[in-house]
C-alpha cells in the first residue's frame, strides 16, 4: 500500500474513533430527565406584556409533550422536534416579523429544543415572546 493510501486509512480511523468518542461524551453529559408524575408551572408572557400561568401535572419526561398536552402550544412538529409558533392562541413567527417565543426553565435560558428539554418536579417553566 502507498504512503498516501495508508494516511487516507488512518485519517478514516481517526475520524472514526473522534465521532464515536464525541458520541460517548454526549451521551453521558446530556441533560437527564426524570420518571413518574410531576408538578410544572408554565408561565406565558404575551406580546402586551400580559401573563397567563397554567399549573400542570405529569408524568411526561420532555417539555414538549407537555406544552402540546395541555394545549399550551399548537403541535408544529418540524424536522428538529416542535417548533413553538402559537402559544396561548398568539403567533410569534421570525420569518414574518423577528418574533419568537423565548422559553426559560427556572428563569434560565434554554439551550436546549422543546423536544429535548427535560422537565423536573417543581419546574417553571416561561415561555416569553421576544423580538429580536
Amino acid at each position: 500500500m502507498d504512503t498516501n493510501k495508508k494516511r487516507t486509512v488512518l485519517l478514516a480511523a481517526f475520524l472514526v474513533a473522534l465521532v464515536a468518542a464525541l458520541a460517548a461524551v454526549w451521551w453521558f453529559n446530556r441533560p437527564k430527565t426524570s420518571v413518574g408524575e410531576k408538578n410544572i408551572t408554565v408561565e406565558v408572557v404575551h406580546k402586551d406584556e400580559s401573563k397567563k400561568t397554567f399549573t400542570c401535572s405529569t408524568d411526561e419526561e420532555y417539555l414538549d409533550k407537555l406544552l402540546v398536552g395541555e394545549g399550551i402550544v399548537e403541535d408544529n412538529q418540524a424536522e428538529f422536534g416542535l417548533y413553538i409558533l402559537v402559544v396561548d392562541g398568539e403567533r410569534a413567527d421570525y420569518n414574518e416579523d423577528g418574533a419568537y417565543w423565548a422559553v426559560l426553565q427556572n428563569g434560565e435560558l434554554t439551550v436546549t429544543g422543546a423536544s429535548e428539554t427535560p422537565i423536573h418536579e417543581g419546574d417553571v417553566i416561561s415561555l416569553v415572546y421576544t423580538l429580536a
